[in-house]
């Protein structure tokens, strides 16, 4: 059985894998501090449940607040995490010490992206920035359009 691609699921799916070093420092270092309630400009700690294994997962993330709106954002593409919310029909949780935030997540169509990306990268370029292959905040409107496709973006409703 396949799949037909969509705009929002491109054909070749977008990712970049996290090197070691992302994986067994940065990552589990953040987590920490936000599990003990510290944010790091903006980070949280997603809960999501695997769609095939059904256990729990919890990945760090950064928020992007933007005109009252708050957005998930995966710089790296087509995430583990981008799956399961997806497959969870957007359902997830957020968590900041021990407060549990229930969300429910919408993706925002490749074609409203450019924005939310611009802002995101403008915030977070020292972390994320190598992700978005050449694309700095002040690219133009066309150099985005042409990865929007490759970085889900979602908003938030909690």
């Amino acid at each position: 059985m396949s799949t037909i691609p969509t705009p929002e699921q491109p054909a070749s799916a977008h990712y970049k894998r996290p090197d070691w070093f992302t994986r067994n420092v940065f990552n589990r270092a953040l987590s920490g501090l936000t599990r003990m309630g510290i944010s790091v400009w903006g980070s949280r700690v997603l809960e999501h449940r695997g769609r095939t294994s059904g256990k729990l997962h919890h990945t760090p993330v950064n928020l992007l607040a933007m005109d009252e709106t708050q957005y998930l954002v995966a710089p790296r593409g087509e995430t583990q995490w981008v799956r399961n919310v997806r497959h969870a029909d957007g359902h997830l949780v957020l968590i900041l010490g021990r407060r549990r935030q229930l969300c429910t997540a919408k993706e925002i169509p490749v074609a409203n992206r450019v924005p939310i990306l611009r802002a995101y990268l403008r915030r977070w370029k020292f972390e994320t920035g190598m992700f978005f292959d050449g694309v700095t905040p002040d690219s133009t409107d066309e150099e985005w359009a042409e990865v929007a496709a490759r970085h889900p973006v979602f908003a938030l409703s909690c």
